[in-house]
């Protein structure tokens, strides 16, 4: 992509005007909790699209109230909708304080608890809004061109800090002011694209004087530099953080574009002096990914997350700190061998509280600053997703597990209660399922966790038909997770007993094993699948017939690797987004430090042993071994893995004269985001293991 520095937008262009504009009122459909019925106690599709997603998790400064965003879809309508409430922190009076046909986000509160600040749609893009505590007085309060994406109000709540887009690199109708309607693209460096699109404008942050009723005198921190934050696609808010005394600014930045920022993961935090306007970089020096920033209430500390290794996007994540006074860097999970999520300080300024997978579930920890001691504080068949301290003993948290979605939990001591019950009453009409952990037996002698889920009304005396669970990732944890297309509830209450194995490549079980599918696609971690399958057929109720395998992204090169590899083991596959061919995944996808971190290298270099290895096990070099149905599924949108390789397999398939399905869709990226399309992909999918793996039952 040809760029110039004089097409970043200087925050005067990106931000324009200082004045408030009140929220007119939206005539379109408000969407609400649906209204399903269940029958006979069983799971659909439907209702999983019907369920609450519970987010945004936020006290208020006198610790007794909690704000919350609750999030529905409309089937008929194809769009969901995010709402912001309130309940008392011991979780009751919920009270719903918006009402509106676009989502409420990023909701916060401000002035002592008296106000909420939050995020939502005026015009085409999202504004800065307030509000009283009870919902009343609604205002917008910025004027942001391309609008905001996210923001942050300074301790002194003197400031905020906001994230825009801007404009990056040469248009068209830059370089040929003339043709108005010419589409074409000139590209000369990498990083054109990026996930689901075409890197035509980047997040920046900006600074701007925030009095409670508007948003002014914006401020691009970054200058005229060239470069995102937070990072994409997945980095928000938490990137960026304010000093506890509201004079500096910390941000999360990659400084390099094109190629450069193709070929390497190694971010810094930079802290930006709003007084002066000087930037100082304090992880220089530290080569792969630094994160989430948080200081420490009294500021005598910075903490934030660390990666060791440029290219290694699923490196080890360490706590670091840092003594602002001194200036010193310490490890604090140096001796500590799992990976953290999320960090929140106690309010005490002792310790720190994070998540962590652990032995396959995402249990709540917490380490001590002294000695570096690491606690549990929550642990069950469960996932704490992050955490949200009250005071120095009890912290808020959302939780799920492969049972129910996310609601609000507490912690204190030993005491665990759940606050929220959005989807408490629909759940409780569905009939239950089992979950059941299992050690199994790899082929080089260790152990390995795996989920077993067994279907309602559950018989041991019965046969059933069962699905290998893929993970995809590669390096992403099969714990407790709610899923809202891979639901495990879903598929054991469509019948089948769900196997789902944590096999080599995936967290919570120490870098060793994390770090062991790199450069070994296709290697022990395929082997510890077949392990997973061969143990189970071993039960009486498996249908050794009638078992299936699927997964999307490296769950789906899983899937098609193991069609050309499974020695009968499977009756139908299903790959949803999988790489088929890694020759031509690598010079495909855009992120090239993942393509070299995880096979080695370029399938050119033939004295690199690790990245020949890699392209000899790609999945397509096993095509005249397939037998089993496959069915695939692919998003035109997808640039992370284009939907050509799974075009290339489904091609095979057809040409060998193997039973299969393709099923495109040209609005819909890496992910089935759409509730009508993702209604239809369950369809397809069950459709498709039904007529295979139950074959009594097929119409």
């Amino acid at each position: 992509m040809n760029f110039s520095k004089s097409l970043i937008m200087a925050s005067a262009m990106a931000i324009t005007g200082t004045g408030t504009c009140l929220a007119a009122a939206d005539s379109t459909k408000v969407i609400e909790q649906p209204k399903v019925t269940v029958t006979n106690g069983q799971f659909t599709p439907e209702i999983l699209e019907s369920l609450g997603k519970v987010s945004n998790v936020v006290v208020s400064p006198d610790k007794k109230k909690i704000l919350y965003c609750v999030a529905f879809e409309s089937i008929e309508m194809d769009k969901g909708n995010n709402e912001i409430w309130c309940m008392n922190v011991d979780g009751s009076n919920p009270v719903q304080l918006t009402k509106s046909a676009n989502s409420e986000s990023n909701a916060v509160w401000f002035d002592g608890g008296k106000k909420i600040a939050f995020l939502y749609k005026e015009g085409k893009v999202n504004q800065m809004f307030v509000m009283n505590a009870d919902g009343s007085d609604r205002k917008c309060v910025s004027t942001v061109e391309k609008g905001i994406d996210a923001f942050k109000i300074s301790p002194d709540e003197k400031h905020v800090v906001l994230v825009s887009s801007v404009k990056f690199g040469e248009t068209t109708q830059d370089v040929y002011p003339d043709l108005k309607k010419a589409s074409g693209r000139i590209i000369t460096d990498l990083m054109y694209k990026h996930w689901d699109e075409w890197v035509t404008e980047i997040p920046q942050p900006f600074v701007a004087d925030f009095d409670g009723t508007v948003v002014s005198n914006p401020v691009n921190i970054l200058g005229n530099e060239p470069y995102e934050s937070p990072l994409k696609p997945f980095g928000g808010i938490e990137q960026i953080t304010w000093s506890p005394d509201s004079k500096t600014i910390v941000y999360t930045c990659r400084k390099k574009t094109g190629m450069a920022y193709s070929l390497s993961t190694n971010s810094d935090l930079y802290q930006y002096d709003i007084a002066t306007k000087t930037t100082k970089n304090l992880t220089e020096g530290m080569m792969g990914y630094d994160t989430n920033p948080a200081f420490s209430p009294k500021g005598d500390y910075m903490a934030w997350l660390s990666m060791e290794h440029d290219g290694y996007e699923s490196d080890k994540n360490r706590i670091f700190l840092l003594d602002t006074k001194t200036g010193v860097k310490t490890d604090l999970t140096a001796n500590w061998d799992y990976s953290v999520d999320n960090i929140a300080w106690n309010p005490d300024g002792k310790s720190i509280f994070f998540n962590a997978y652990y032995q396959g579930t995402e249990p709540l920890f917490k380490i001590s600053i002294a000695n570096k001691k690491v606690d549990i504080l929550a642990n069950d068949i469960c996932d704490y997703t992050n955490a949200v301290p009250i005071d120095s003993k009890t912290v808020l948290s959302l939780r799920h597990s492969m049972q129910v979605p996310n609601e609000i939990y507490v912690v204190s001591g030993k005491d665990v209660k759940q606050l929220s019950h959005v989807n408490d009453a629909l759940i409780a009409e569905l009939k239950p399922i089992k979950v059941e952990k299992r050690m199994v037996p790899t082929t080089d002698g260790k152990q390995m966790t795996t989920w077993v889920i067994l279907p309602p009304d559950f018989d041991p005396a019965k046969k059933y038909p069962a699905i290998l669970y893929c993970q995809g990732g590669p390096q992403q944890a099969v714990s407790q997770f709610w899923s809202f297309r891979w639901n495990f509830r879903l598929m054991a209450s469509n019948g089948y007993v769900i196997i789902a194995p944590n096999r080599r490549g995936l967290p919570g079980f120490g870098t060793e094993w994390n770090a062991q599918i790199s450069g070994d696609y296709g290697g022990q971690n395929m082997k510890d699948y077949l392990s997973a399958v061969d143990y189970m057929k071993k039960e009486p109720y498996i249908d050794g017939e009638h078992i299936g395998a699927t997964g999307a992204s490296y769950g789906g090169f899983s899937v098609y690797w193991l069609a050309g590899n499974h020695n009968h083991r499977f009756a139908a596959l299903f790959a949803h987004a999988g790489i088929f061919n890694t020759e031509a995944q690598y010079l495909e996808t855009e992120e090239m430090w993942f393509a070299n971190w995880d096979l080695g290298g370029p399938f050119w270099d033939k004295n690199n042993a690790v990245a020949q290895r890699s392209f000899e096990n790609s999945p397509h070099k096993f095509v005249q071994n397939w037998d089993a149905p496959i069915m695939i599924s692919v998003g035109e949108k997808d640039y992370r893995i284009l939907a050509s390789q799974g075009m290339m397999a489904f091609n095979a398939a057809k040409l060998r004269g193997i039973p299969t399905k393709l099923l495109v869709y040209p609005n819909e990226n890496h992910w089935i985001l759409r509730p009508q399309n993702a209604i239809m992909w369950q369809r397809e999918f069950y459709s498709w293991f039904d007529k295979w793996l139950k074959p009594s039952q097929a119409k």
